[in-house]
């Protein structure tokens, strides 16, 4: 096989696994999710990508891809890539051992002479420390970090079209790493690693400190009873040094808190903006039901979430604020009923029920679906998707 990614099945693996098959090479994905691998050699996806569903069915057709739970396919690939990340303990602080242990799983079917690539956001110094591990072993292989730049939903466009950032020690690892995502673009940018795993954190921690200055403003405005989305559309329109100013809304999922806090980590948590970043993005749920109650007796009231997804659009539940904003309204409320149109949960109503049961609507994900809504129901629209404006 050209390459096995290491994580095959989820939602960075599966995408780039079927991107790379896509272009001619022979792909198989390892991963411990017997349910999620047999799903994905029955060409059904285990969760929802644009565009995605039929290169991967061309791909199994063709045998250039399979799925597999043996770790001895990490053996048998010139390149393998790692997507395991550095995820945040119970302690809040960087586990720095996800990745060796990801690695040591399989480290007995390595062989001399591979191209190992770390795909996954990383807390900086884990490429050098997988550089060791595997030098301990006695293993001759190049190491690479090449971390992921896509969005969930636009995977299968933005691994052709956006630059690849591209890192490794010595320059035939380099050379190795940069020829193997050339076949997807021919945007390459070549850094340390020490410099690549500052630019990924640095990247999420951007847009999560640029969520939080907006988060920041509506809250202000909110406070003098003035309608955010008026301003901004003022400040941004026709004014590009300000065009990149968000929307309101929660600023959640697997990735940019957790980024922040590594970052935190990195500096020896002498990190004031982004502690503040945290405190405003992870604080909107409370400070939006504050709101709530200046204006409403919720112990008299059934709320309905709408949008249980940690994003617009997506199925992917992971860190979502609605759960966060669920948990408060339960301790506040009479009722709180919740729906979603893509997060497959067993605690979800459907939309007409919670639309018919509820005295008190809020948008905690902006779906699509929920821009055209038409209720009678007070509605509470912090993104400014029903365009009705965003004053609490």
């Amino acid at each position: 096989m050209d390459v096995c990614v290491v994580g095959g099945c989820g939602r960075v693996g599966l995408p780039l696994g079927i991107a790379l098959a896509s272009r001619g090479l022979s792909v198989v994905l390892y991963d411990i999710d017997a349910t999620a691998v047999d799903r994905v050699n029955a060409a059904s996806m285990p969760f929802a990508e644009h565009g995605a569903a039929e290169p991967l069915a061309e791909a199994l057709a063709a045998g250039r891809l399979r799925a597999s739970t043996d770790p001895s396919s990490v053996g048998q690939a010139d390149a393998l890539i790692v997507v395991v990340g550095t995820p945040v303990d119970e302690h809040l602080n960087p586990d720095l051992g996800a990745v060796p242990r990801a690695i040591e799983r399989g480290v007995e079917h390595l062989r001399d002479g591979q191209l190992i690539v770390l795909r996954s956001t990383v807390y900086p110094g884990v490429t050098a420390l997988t550089e060791r591990l595997l030098a301990g072993r006695g293993l001759d292989v190049d190491v690479a970090f090449c971390p992921e730049r896509i969005a969930e939903g636009k995977a299968m466009t933005e691994l052709f079209t956006l630059p690849q950032i591209v890192a490794a020690r010595t320059p035939r690892a380099l050379d190795r790493a940069e020829k193997l995502f050339r076949t997807l673009t021919d945007s390459i940018v070549r850094l340390e690693p020490e410099e690549a795993e500052l630019a990924k954190l640095f990247t999420n921690t951007w847009r999560y400190l640029k969520f939080a200055a907006a988060n920041q403003f509506w809250m202000m405005a909110n406070d003098f009873g003035l309608d955010f989305a008026r301003i901004r559309h003022a400040v941004t329109f026709e004014y590009p040094r300000a065009d990149d100013l968000p929307m309101p809304g929660f600023a959640a999922g697997p990735c940019l808190l957790k980024d922040t806090m590594q970052l935190a980590a990195f500096n020896r948590n002498n990190f004031v903006l982004g502690h503040s970043a945290m405190l405003i993005n992870e604080g909107l749920p409370l400070y939006l039901v504050s709101r709530l109650e200046d204006r409403f007796d919720l112990s008299e009231l059934t709320v309905g979430i709408l949008g249980m997804a940690f994003k617009g659009g997506s199925d992917d539940s992971r860190d979502s604020l609605a759960y966060k904003l669920r948990k408060i309204l339960t301790l506040k409320a009479r009722e709180t009923l919740c729906t979603d149109p893509f997060v497959p949960d067993d605690r979800l109503l459907p939309l007409d029920e919670v639309l018919k049961r509820a005295d008190l609507l809020i948008i905690a994900a902006p779906h699509p679906q929920y821009a055209e809504l038409e209720t009678e129901t007070p509605l509470v629209d912090m993104w400014g998707l029903t365009g009705t404006g965003v004053r609490v």
